[in-house]
């Protein structure tokens, strides 16, 4: 992923970097609760080498900085939630106390990165097969995608070919349905989305692709369609976001590049799905299991 360097170019400052990553992902349309932006970094440092990663953990911060990464850009904010202290003994701390010492920046994009045209939500529309240009699934606040697959499948075949898409997870995918319904119109919205049950209902979806699905409200939703569509997919929360982060670094490369910038971009290989493996129980009667 690194560009061809010629000797026009030159390393841009962090200055430069987030001028192109607030257009591409504006900070005024964050939600009014998130927390986006830079976190840490001098404007004027020269950045040479930018890495994208979902969740700035202590794990990705300490494999940046051993690489020698300038610039860390992720999904979810560090500082989403107050803290007082940023004192080493607690993992933020150790974390703002990491970045400082290596003098290595961060820049948070989260639900502006969702939002934005191409952002996180185009990312896991594609992983479905769905076309370029989905409408927004909730028209009021622009957030997820729906669209129609080139033709029918069945749910199960559906589910097999996102989960072929999805960077590899130990919990898979979950699906709740018949496995043998077909399927055509597809809603998704990456990361948690158990509070849009009533929009994928209003959108005409037979098939709602997300994460984090709990389990009251997916089992009210089931309820609400008597067991018919919208059928659900839990594709999981790191799988569905993480989808975003390759073409995000190629878009910052080749925007720099035509300015006259080179940087190294790539993605970090550090998993952060916080579940480490899978105890498979005896399969329920009646319940469909794939491998």
């Amino acid at each position: 992923m690194t560009a061809v360097s010629t000797q026009e170019e030159s390393a841009p400052t962090l200055a430069d970097v987030v001028a192109v990553l607030e257009e591409f992902y504006p900070p005024q349309t964050a939600a009014s609760w998130d927390q986006v932006g830079l976190v840490s970094g001098d404007p004027e440092q020269p950045v040479h080498h930018v890495r994208f990663a979902v969740d700035p953990t202590l794990a990705v911060i300490e494999a940046a900085r051993r690489d020698g990464v300038d610039l860390l850009v992720t999904h979810h904010p560090l500082l989403l939630r107050g803290i007082n202290s940023v004192a080493t003994t607690s993992a933020k701390g150790a974390a703002v106390t990491a970045l400082v010492v290596a003098d290595l920046a961060l820049y948070c994009a989260h639900t502006n990165a969702d939002l934005a045209r191409p952002g996180v939500n185009d990312a896991l529309a594609a992983a479905c097969g769905l076309p370029d240009d989905c409408p927004p699934l909730d028209e009021e606040d622009g957030l997820g995608r729906v669209g129609e697959l080139p033709e029918p499948l069945s749910l199960k075949d559906f589910a097999h070919k996102l989960a072929a898409t999805l960077p590899p997870a130990p919990v898979g995918v979950r699906v709740s349905g018949d496995p043998d319904a077909i399927v055509r119109k597809i809603a998704v919205l990456g990361g948690a989305g158990d509070d849009r049950f009533e929009v994928v209902r209003r959108s005409g979806a037979d098939v709602y692709v997300t994460a984090d699905l709990r389990h009251h409200p997916a089992i009210e939703a089931r309820e609400e369609s008597r067991s018919g569509p919208p059928y659900l997919i839990d594709a999981g929360h790191w799988a569905t976001e993480s989808l975003w982060l390759a073409g995000a670094a190629d878009r910052l490369r080749e925007r720099l590049a035509a300015g006259g910038h080179r940087v190294e971009t790539d993605i970090c290989t550090v998993r952060t799905d916080p579940w480490d493996f899978l105890v498979a129980a005896p399969t329920p009667q009646g319940a469909d299991v794939e491998s």
